[in-house]
């Protein structure tokens, strides 16, 4: 199991029509096409307000390059894309790292059912 961790800062302003692209569109894309997130974060403090940074959780690197081409390919994602960038680009730059756990740490705690 791998985690993408990805960070997404937007051109001054924009922040809100990103969050509302992933609210409204992107996500039920992502849970069609079986792409699985963790979390969504905005940035409090930090060097960016205008950040969003969110996880997501891959069997494989194999997983993410196939799910993630689909879903860039995907007509409804591109429709999407297009839409909310009506009045002009919202993401000024994308930072993707992968992450892998520690041996002394096995993964996030499931609450009790």
């Amino acid at each position: 199991m791998i985690h993408e961790l990805r960070v997404y800062t937007c051109l001054p302003g924009r922040l809100p029509a990103l969050q509302q692209r992933f609210e409204t569109r992107t996500l039920a894309i992502w849970e069609r096409l079986g792409i699985r997130s963790l979390g969504f974060w905005t940035t409090m403090t930090g060097p960016s307000n205008n950040d969003l940074t969110y996880l997501i959780e891959w069997q494989s690197l194999a997983e993410r390059e196939q799910k993630w081409a689909t879903f860039m390919a995907d007509p409804e994602w591109q429709q999407a894309k297009e839409t909310s960038e009506a009045d002009g680009p919202i993401v000024a730059n994308i930072a993707s790292s992968f992450l892998q756990p520690t041996r002394f740490f096995q993964g996030f705690s499931k609450p009790s059912e």
